[in-house]
């Protein structure tokens, strides 16, 4: 997960660098601090670190801090996994049905 990188007086940080030894718990973690945190506005994150966190990524529905499935130099973007793609497409579809009547 990115975003602008800072840290706070108490060493609080607004990213989670992942790496091999990083496990899904931490990102778990990281991502319900992020979604809570009134200082963070839009989380970025991987499409292959959301992919270990599905279950949260997908259930998480409050416009504000906005997720962002980004692609990752090491693994290929998958618009068919990104659920806030999945949510946009869903809702234009149901849009333009209604316009239709």
């Amino acid at each position: 997960m990115a975003g602008v990188g800072n840290v706070d007086l108490r060493k609080k940080t607004n990213y989670l660098l992942v790496d091999n030894k990083t496990t899904v718990k931490q990102i778990e973690d990281a991502f319900k601090e992020f979604t809570v945190r009134d200082d963070i506005a839009i989380v970025l994150i991987s499409q292959y670190i959301a992919n270990m966190i599905r279950f949260l990524v997908d259930s998480y529905n409050k416009p504000i801090p906005a997720i962002l499935e980004i692609p990752s130099k090491d693994h290929p973007y998958d618009p068919a996994s990104d659920s806030v793609l999945s949510r946009v497409k869903y809702l234009f579809s149901s849009d333009s049905s209604a316009d239709r009547r």
